[in-house]
Parts: structure tokens; C-alpha cells; sequence
């Protein structure tokens, strides 16, 4: 059996007795002067750790108003995207189902370092780190690779006199 609830863009597939839960999201990796944003979740301290603002593409949205949507909820900040950076996908178990999960990644660009943690998603932190330190506190090893490559784009932007340029992006 295969539906889809196409309010959250989650889809099921039944496989005798277990179900797996397509989802997507879209998330950001928001730069200002060089230093990455990031937040500190922590959650009845099962799940705790920093991770990159992200989160699930709501119905009419697109995934570039998905990211800046998810960065301003989670962070406060209103980011611009530069470009897209690619997808990581994961999967993790939930009870009786697994979610297999894809999220799209944007470079964005702040205009301060100000940011405000979403206390009701239990985020307790946020704040914005130099690349080396941003990708040892980063719990998953799928958003140090999204970092990796998007401070690559950054530091090319950068180098091309290209980061901040309106004509660019």
C-alpha cells in the first residue's frame, strides 16, 4: 500500500508490518562575514546536539521559501540565498516506522550576526562560528559534508569578488 499526505510532502509505503516515511525538507547554510550559522538542540536530552536550520516543506511552498522560512523560524535571522548547494538524504527510525529523509541545502547570506534560537523547537543556542569550529561542533557528518561544500562556494564567491554582489545571485 503507497499514500501520500501531501500537506507535509510525506509519503508512505507499507513493507509488511514496517512503514517508511518519505520526507523532505530544506534548510540553510547561512554565512555573515565569513562565520557559519548553527544551532544547539536539545531535546528532553535524547536528541541534543548543533545542527544546521532546517525543516519540513509545508504545502504551496517551493523549496527556496521552505529554506529562508525554516532559517527565520528556527534562528530569527532573515537570510538571502545565493545559490543551491545540494541534498543530503538519511534515514532513522521512528516508533514501528523509518523515515527516509532528503533535504535541500542553500548558501544564504545574513546581514549581522544576530539570532535567536526557537525555543519551542528546542533549540536552547545559536550562533555563528568560524568555519573549522562550526564543522566539529556539527553533530552529523551529512551537514559537515553540506558545509564543506558550501564554504567552498562561499570562499570561490569571495575569491571572485562575487559574495554580496546583487548582479550575482
Amino acid at each position: 500500500m503507497v499514500y501520500t499526505i501531501h500537506k507535509s510532502y510525506v509519503t508512505h509505503h507499507n513493507t509488511g508490518g514496517i512503514a517508511v516515511i518519505q520526507a523532505t525538507s530544506c534548510g540553510g547554510v547561512v554565512i555573515f562575514r565569513g562565520k557559519i550559522l548553527v544551532l544547539y538542540k536539545n531535546f528532553k536530552n535524547k536528541y541534543e546536539g548543533w545542527v544546521l536550520p532546517k525543516g519540513t516543506v509545508e504545502e504551496g511552498e517551493d523549496y527556496k521559501e521552505t529554506a529562508l522560512r525554516e532559517v527565520k523560524e528556527e534562528t530569527g535571522v532573515s537570510a538571502q540565498i545565493i545559490k543551491y548547494v545540494g541534498k543530503s538524504q538519511y534515514t532513522f527510525s521512528v516508533p514501528s516506522d523509518v523515515v527516509d529523509k532528503e533535504v535541500h541545502w542553500y548558501l544564504m547570506m545574513a546581514d549581522s550576526y544576530y539570532s535567536k534560537p526557537q525555543k519551542e523547537e528546542f533549540f536552547e543556542d545559536s550562533g555563528y562560528y568560524k568555519f573549522h569550529e562550526a564543522y566539529h561542533l556539527l553533530k552529523f557528518s551529512n551537514e559537515k559534508q553540506i558545509l564543506e561544500k558550501a564554504y567552498a562556494e562561499y570562499l570561490e564567491l569571495r575569491k571572485s569578488n562575487l559574495w554580496g554582489n546583487k548582479k550575482y545571485y
